[in-house]
């Protein structure tokens, strides 16, 4: 056993040690209760979690990414037709928008027309 000063040292680092082990113990608890105060506040105020958000993000880079292909195609395409329909002239019939006539009926000598 140990006397004097020393004794009054290593009695004082153990108290040191315990008080140090008890602040952790506590700093522990009040994260956990901090924690779930936030959580509990969080989820009332209907905010999206982290993930969640990020799923979103990546399907809108997506989106937009496949967005900007099929703009980049369809200008190709209206590119193309105006060059067919200037160089070769318009073709009756093949606009989609035009109304389509209505066909009469040719008659021979001898048949009648009904």
């Amino acid at each position: 056993m140990t006397t004097g000063p020393n004794r009054i040292l290593d009695e004082f680092a153990k108290l040191l040690t315990d008080a140090a082990g008890a602040a952790q113990g506590v700093r522990r608890e009040v994260e956990t209760a901090f924690r779930g105060q936030a959580e509990k506040i969080l989820n009332t105020m209907d905010v999206v979690q982290r993930e969640e958000f990020e799923a979103v993000r990546d399907m809108a880079v997506k989106a937009r990414a496949e967005n900007k292909k099929l703009a980049s195609r369809l200008e190709t395409l209206e590119a193309s037709l105006a060059a067919l329909e200037a160089g070769a002239g318009k073709i009756p019939g093949e606009d989609p928008l035009e109304e389509p006539k209505a066909r009469t009926r040719r008659t021979t000598k001898g048949d009648p027309q009904k």
